[in-house]
């Protein structure tokens, strides 16, 4: 999610952000939550891979899954 700038800091362990009203979450959150924003190189395009076509269906190879969570009843993966 974000990125979304820093209102104020709450203690040495809290922060405060700037959240859109879109998003029904509190916006003070624990500083081990938050990560510096890096953003994109200039130029760089990240080029998705090419997906295999078997039995006329695209599918891609997975060479790891580094992170699952559920969404709105939906499981999502992260993968490499």
């Amino acid at each position: 999610m974000g990125p979304y700038k820093v209102k104020g800091i709450v203690s040495s362990s809290a922060i405060e952000l700037e959240l859109p009203k879109s998003i029904k979450i509190h916006s003070v959150v624990n500083v081990s939550r938050v990560q510096l924003y890096k953003p994109q190189v200039e130029r760089q395009k990240k080029i998705p891979p090419k997906p295999v076509i078997i039995k006329g269906e695209e599918e891609f190879k997975v060479e790891k899954i580094l992170n699952k969570r559920i969404v709105r009843g939906k499981k999502k993966f992260l993968v490499r």
